[in-house]
């Protein structure tokens, strides 16, 4: 890459990542574009500044109402502990698609960052979209959950939402969060629904 700004939609993040670790932690790549590509200015026109956390975090923000430190998520899927329990499904997807499949999984198009501090030790965020039975790590559903908090209604992530407030609040609206994570594309135009598969 020949600037730190250069965003390579197709590098796989295990690339770079050490043999046995997780890409959303390990994959030094994958941290900056992170850093890139969300340090800019929020709905309000205040800066969303991420400072480098680590070694003890990922990457952390210092806003009115206190720091808030994310982490990486990927947003799609990969059912890789399930693999057994689905063998009558990837029987039928032949090994070329399945690795094609998972190296997309890894590239920026399918990560996320959500907010990593437990708030009075339960789950975060993501945390409760993975053991929730209703979400199952989706992230369609998880984008509703969020549509619903901002509409102020109730959702299976309610109460996690809730706990996370400040981070949602620092974008204003439903649209507000869309517009920022480059979010458009799983939404209708109006921004009023999330789009779902059919």
């Amino acid at each position: 890459m020949s600037s730190k700004t250069d965003i390579d939609i197709t590098f796989d993040f295990w690339t770079d990542t050490p043999h046995g670790k997780d890409p959303d932690s390990h994959s030094p790549t994958l941290h900056r574009y992170h850093q890139v590509l969300w340090c800019k200015p929020l709905p309000s026109g205040q800066r969303f500044e991420l400072r480098d956390a680590r070694p003890k975090g990922y990457l952390c923000h210092r806003s009115p109402s206190g720091e808030i430190c994310l982490s990486s998520d990927s947003a799609i899927p990969t059912f890789r502990k399930e693999r057994k329990k689905l063998a009558h499904v990837f029987t039928r997807i032949s090994e070329v698609e399945q690795a094609s499949f998972l190296r997309a999984t890894y590239t920026i198009g399918g990560m996320m960052v959500f907010p990593s501090k437990r708030i009075d030790r339960k789950n975060t965020i993501n945390g409760a979209r993975g053991f929730n039975p209703q979400i199952k790590d989706r992230f369609d559903l998880t984008m509703e959950c969020i549509r619903l908090h901002y509409e102020h209604k109730s959702s299976p992530l309610g109460d996690t939402l809730a706990r996370y407030a400040p981070f949602f609040d620092l974008f204003g609206s439903f649209r507000g969060y869309v517009d920022f994570f480059l979010l458009q594309d799983i939404v209708t135009a109006d921004y009023a629904a999330v789009t779902f598969p059919r």
